[in-house]
């Protein structure tokens, strides 16, 4: 399994109601989405100093998994309708999760 992770940081315009527009319609997106094993999305809860403003963790079974919700057509439209404006920095990465791995 792999876990994708993404780290967003705001610009200063980004209202409290764009970011929940943002987490709605990431989390239809996916409910909709079967190759995600597990997915959370949300604001940085701030409990340690610095960070990301919103971070998004999603564990998929294999590379075709990622590559699916990745380049999907509902992926594509979150970005579109949300994260292009909203966006000052983004930082990825993809991490391995051991199969008996807790989830």
């Amino acid at each position: 399994m792999i876990l994708h992770l993404a780290a967003f940081t705001w610009k200063e315009e980004v209202t409290a109601a764009d970011v929940a527009a943002l987490t709605a319609d990431l989390e239809a997106m996916a409910g909709g989405m079967p190759q995600l094993v597990s997915y959370r999305c949300g604001e940085n809860l701030r409990l340690r100093p610095g960070g990301a403003d919103y971070a998004v963790a999603a564990i998929v079974a294999d590379q075709a998994g990622l590559d699916a919700y990745l380049d999907s057509s509902a992926h594509a439209a979150v970005y579109e309708n949300h994260l292009g404006r909203m966006l000052a920095s983004r930082m990825a990465a993809q991490l391995p999760v051991p199969e008996d791995a807790h989830l």
